[in-house]
């Protein structure tokens, strides 16, 4: 799931960084248009994804900077 959920928040970086820079939402273009019901999807799946990387911040088991 932590893998999936990195992928999709990646997905959302480089589709918002093409919209700031080029004015280009490639969500949009590939699936029809920002209303279209697969790309609200793809917007919806790429938040939960980030809301699900928060967790990753707070869990006990992560590796510090210094690789402990």
């Amino acid at each position: 799931m932590d893998t999936i959920a990195l992928i999709l928040s990646i997905i959302g970086s480089i589709n918002w960084g093409l919209v700031s820079l080029f004015k280009f939402d490639l969500v949009a273009w590939l699936f029809g248009g920002q209303a279209a019901v697969f790309s609200r999807i793809i917007y919806g799946l790429v938040g939960l994804a980030g809301l699900w990387c928060i967790t990753l911040l707070f869990r006990k088991n992560r590796p510090n900077v210094e690789g402990e």
